[in-house]
């Protein structure tokens, strides 16, 4: 394992003064983090029985034997190691899993195993990452995409843990940015021993911005396993629907559930039982969205009052944790969100592995490389304005073949780029053969 020689570089004498200026910031505004948290939880943006995992405490006890962290920011990141996880399991290894927001926890409360340890990553200053660093002493720690907190990073490295970045991604918005503040990015990124990145692309720009040992091992999310579904809930629901034509709206943000219920009303026009279900991103938009379909002169049914569509339901907000492959198994015809506005896209590829046509916005640079593979092989459709969202979504409806004739491709596609799985565990085999020895050591 290359453990002394990645330590050595990785320790460079001096900071630049970005980071020594953000060090001090931290530590100045600790004083503030109780009106922080106060202001958050209000917004429903923390777990009040577990605030204080963001200032590096814990309840939980740290696990007897060598211990992975992952730490992703959201959902996204934290399902892209979902099938990683499982594998470190199957090494007998324990594994502490740390996000940013409380969607992200319930999701590992519900899809996750009980001995997955779930922690609220800590506000990044000095003193709150060194409690959580001090009472977690991780033994490896993978930082998933590219949520990299300067002072979590500083810190890991002092404490001479080894880090790799997995699944590392850098956006054609950030690269710019980041390449004006060159020394800051490269003081963090040469921290980690290894960088591994989604795809050649990424490779270049994170190598460009002062990564070491940067290795192309594909996307994560392209191996994540199809998400689960209730069968009493889907039964349950395909009673209520049953003879309906659907459409499913995946992962919408605000700007689009517009555009959605306005392609609802003019598609109705042609498909009378027509029902579309829109899925927001944040859950909790699920009134406004309900309101917003009352004041468009159709009827919806909000599923967080535990309501289910009747016949004379126009639109179905699904505005609940985890419940996407349900609505995925309702419908093969989806829409993916965050790609009508200028956020990026949301990921296909579960709704393709559940056998999903997929239209999309043109806005997709999170997903750029799938995107493009899915767009050229006929697994996937651009629409780029309203218009051409209702002329793709009424295609779909109106022919079957042409349905499936798009989830072949698609599903080709997500079996052609997979391997990203396979991949990463033969960057990561020196550190986790360390970590079996260690563990094979300690239980002797």
């Amino acid at each position: 394992m290359r453990n002394s020689a990645a330590r050595d570089r990785k320790m460079p004498n001096s900071l630049p003064i970005t980071l020594r200026m953000y060090q001090r910031l931290a530590s100045g505004l600790v004083p503030l983090a109780p009106a922080l948290i106060k202001r958050r939880l209000k917004q429903g943006k923390e777990d009040p029985e577990r605030v204080g995992e963001r200032r590096g405490l814990s309840r939980d006890v740290r696990p007897h034997g060598p211990l992975v962290w992952i730490h992703g920011a959201s959902v996204g990141e934290v399902l892209a190691a979902a099938a990683l996880i499982e594998r470190l399991r199957d090494l007998n290894l324990r594994i502490l899993l740390t996000s940013g927001t409380v969607t992200s926890a319930a999701v590992v409360a519900k899809r996750f195993p009980p001995d997955v340890i779930h922690q609220y990553v800590p506000y990044d200053s000095p003193r709150y990452v060194a409690r959580f660093l001090d009472h977690w002493k991780p033994s490896l720690a993978l930082f998933i995409e590219s949520d990299l907190w300067p002072n979590l990073i500083l810190a890991g490295a002092a404490r001479r843990v080894p880090m790799v970045l997995i699944n590392g991604r850098m956006s054609p918005r950030s690269f710019p940015r980041w390449r004006r503040m060159h020394g800051t990015i490269s003081a963090l990124l040469s921290r980690f021993d290894i960088c591994l990145a989604q795809s050649k692309l990424d490779a270049e720009r994170f190598a460009a911005l002062g990564g070491r040992d940067v290795l192309t091992t594909g996307n994560l999310k392209l191996d994540v396993p199809a998400p689960p579904a209730d069968p009493g809930k889907l039964e349950r629901l395909m009673a209520m629907t049953r003879g309906r034509p659907i459409i499913i709206a995946a992962s919408t943000h605000p700007g689009e559930d517009e555009m959605v219920v306005a392609a609802h009303r003019s598609l109705s026009g042609f498909f009378p039982q027509l029902l579309t279900v829109i899925v927001p991103r944040h859950p909790d938009r699920g009134a406004s969205i309900a309101g917003l379909i009352t004041a468009s002169g159709l009827k919806p049914a909000l599923r967080s009052r535990e309501e289910l569509p009747t016949a004379t339901t126009d639109l179905y907000v699904a505005d609940t944790m985890g419940e996407l492959g349900l609505f995925y198994r309702l419908s093969p015809i989806v829409f993916m969100g965050g790609s009508l506005i200028h956020h990026g896209g949301q990921n296909p590829i579960e709704a393709i592995k559940l056998g999903a046509a997929i239209i999309h916005g043109p806005h997709v640079f999170n997903f750029s490389d799938v995107y493009a593979a899915l767009d050229g092989s006929g697994g996937a459709r651009q629409a780029d304005t309203p218009e051409v969202l209702v002329k793709q979504l009424g295609q779909l409806l109106a022919d079957p073949t042409v349905r499936d004739k798009m989830q072949r491709a698609g599903t080709g596609v997500v079996e052609q780029l997979g391997g990203a799985l396979d991949r990463t565990m033969i960057a990561l085999e020196p550190y986790l053969l360390q970590l079996t020895i260690e563990m094979g050591a300690a239980n002797a």
